[in-house]
């Protein structure tokens, strides 16, 4: 399964956000703009926005997804960028909407404006219905459901396939070696086309400098011309990178041509190849390729499972293929290729599968599986006495037959508060802690009251990023309230550090304000004073005192 979290900008995302994509797409020269679609068929964009490559109306950065309300329910079938970058789309319906960068018409929309939100594109594809759709750097392509092919955009090359070199501004049919044949997929190098028809053959036209095109040459064609190399064999699939190509036959055969500067051929050296070689041939059959007009890798995945990797990976010339431990192609790009794009159009299938962690976390507190509750404060938290016993020495020793516990169904507990109690069971059930710095004090005295050294240090790193000038008294009088043995110290000491930049050492601080003509300030040890009622109330230490007369608070010591 398609995990997008492993490309990088969708880090921005929430859970949340992730858990509701079904289709993705990472494009841009710099994998900086991201395009998804939810599973209610909302369509959401974000990132640099680049020659507005996402579409929102306004040339404006946004790490925050924005809804293109142009797209939500059209269902996508087919997309696919260039490097301007300008963004093409077909929906279920054959409808092709085209934005971004325009500056060769490579929008289709006759003119060389700068498309900054989803315009249909209709001269010519009006009346077709088109299942795909792709992009060169500057020049775009699609595919009709009756084998029709449309190319427009930049043809300094003759990559239009027109006969000529002027830029062709709308969708043109492409024709000559192309007629009356029926063309089932298509792909396009940054300035190169292919086509693959429904027997087999396969056309290639544009740019062929690093040949490939395929055809035994390295000249330039304005019109289709057949790879004649392959006339034995029938291809199924063919994918192009920045100026390779690779075809995948219908015995599982996989054969690459063309450019070769970082192995992407994967024939063990880097020469350019300008007619097909056979590949991987002593690997089990091949069932998928992958590559893309924007980096110089190629991947590939066998019947079996395996998934190879070769080019430029990760700025390492890899010239023959390697094995990953990855499950699909689409991995390869997110973690091995520059810039981390998508090649394709990434269709996200969520199972109803939960791992062990997950369904763990999803236990906690359940009263239809739980076998004991927790009683803190009049409020119940439901557990499982396996759990606990596995996770944790101290109720691995409460819960043996000589111990009341191990009998009673509720636990009463009170030496702790309920938001600190439920922390820590759900922290045993999720390695996870979320919790404010006052009630982490509390969860730390827990923690070490139990022995639970990781746990300690996550609280105690709770605290650290939580302390600020604002609320030091706060934390200070929660743990002198917790009874935490050794944390008002701990506390004092880290206000130093965190504050001042000083340590305290030996019961002594030795901080002063920075940039104050405030004199060191000696603070004094920390103990407790005997207050009404017989309670003890903290006496300050003071640094946190003179932090409180700093930040404008008011306080009572007990003395």
């Amino acid at each position: 399964m398609v995990d997008v979290g492993k490309w990088p900008i969708f880090t921005l995302l929430s859970p949340q956000e992730i858990a509701s994509i079904r289709k993705a797409c990472v494009f841009g020269t710099s994998a900086n703009e991201a395009l998804y679609v939810t599973d209610n068929d909302e369509v959401f964009v974000f990132g640099l926005n680049y020659s507005n490559c996402l579409g929102t109306g306004d040339n404006q950065s946004t790490l925050v997804p924005k809804k293109l309300e142009a797209l939500c329910g059209k269902k996508i079938k087919s997309l696919s960028y260039g490097s301007g970058p300008h963004v093409l789309l077909s929906t279920e319906d054959g409808v092709v909407y085209a934005w971004g960068h325009n500056g060769y018409s490579q929008l289709g929309n006759g003119t060389t404006n700068q498309g900054i939100a989803p315009i249909q594109v209709c001269t010519n594809l009006l009346i077709k219905q088109v299942i795909e759709v792709a992009c060169g750097s500057h020049h775009s392509m699609a595919l009709a459901a009756d084998g029709e092919v449309f190319a427009w955009g930049y043809n300094n090359c003759g990559q239009v396939g027109s006969g000529s070199t002027a830029n062709q501004p709308t969708p043109r049919k492409v024709t000559n070696c192309l007629h009356i044949k029926r063309v089932v997929g298509i792909a396009c190098g940054q300035t190169s086309s292919m086509a693959v028809l429904d027997n087999g053959e396969v056309y290639g036209w544009g740019y062929n400098g690093n040949g490939q095109l395929g055809l035994g040459n390295n000249g330039n064609q304005l019109t289709p011309v057949r790879v004649a190399a392959l006339h034995s064999v029938c291809v199924n699939q063919i994918v192009c990178g920045y100026a390779h190509t690779l075809a995948l036959t219908d015995e599982g055969l996989l054969y690459a041509w063309g450019a070769n500067t970082y192995g992407q051929l994967g024939t063990g050296n880097k020469n350019n190849l300008l007619s097909p070689a056979h590949i991987m041939v002593e690997k089990e059959r091949v069932v998928e390729i992958a590559a893309c007009h924007s980096a110089h890798m190629s991947a590939a995945k066998t019947q079996g499972g395996h998934v190879y990797m070769w080019g430029q990976c990760r700025g390492q010339s890899v010239t023959l293929p390697h094995l990953t431990h990855f499950s699909c192609t689409d991995d390869v790009f997110a973690c091995f290729a520059t810039p981390a794009v998508t090649w394709r159009l990434l269709s996200v299938e969520h199972e109803d599968f939960l791992t062990v962690a997950e369904s763990l976390k999803k236990e906690f507190d359940s009263p239809e599986t739980a076998d004991l509750k927790f009683r803190i404060d009049g409020k119940y938290i439901h557990v499982h006495k396996a759990v606990l016993k596995i996770r944790c020495e101290h109720f691995r020793s409460m819960f043996q037959s000589y111990w009341n516990e191990d009998m009673k169904e509720v636990i009463e507990i009170d030496q702790f508060s309920y938001p600190v109690y439920r922390a820590f069971l759900q922290y045993l059930y999720t390695d996870t802690v979320d919790l404010p710095p006052e009630d982490a004090i509390g969860l730390l005295d827990l923690a070490t009251s139990y022995c639970e050294n990781r746990l300690k240090k996550l609280c105690q790193h709770i605290i650290k990023r939580g302390i600020t000038v604002e609320n030091a008294f706060s934390l200070f009088s929660a743990a002198v309230r917790y009874d935490a043995e050794g944390k008002p110290i701990f506390l004092t000491r880290l206000l130093n550090r965190q504050i001042y930049g000083k340590e305290q050492r030996a019961g002594q601080c030795v901080c002063s304000f920075q940039g104050s003509h405030r004199p060191r300030i000696p603070c004094e040890p920390v103990a407790s004073t005997p207050a009404r009622g017989g309670h003890s109330a903290p006496r300050l230490p003071s640094c946190v005192a003179a932090l409180m007369e700093k930040s404008g608070q008011s306080h009572r010591c007990g003395n």
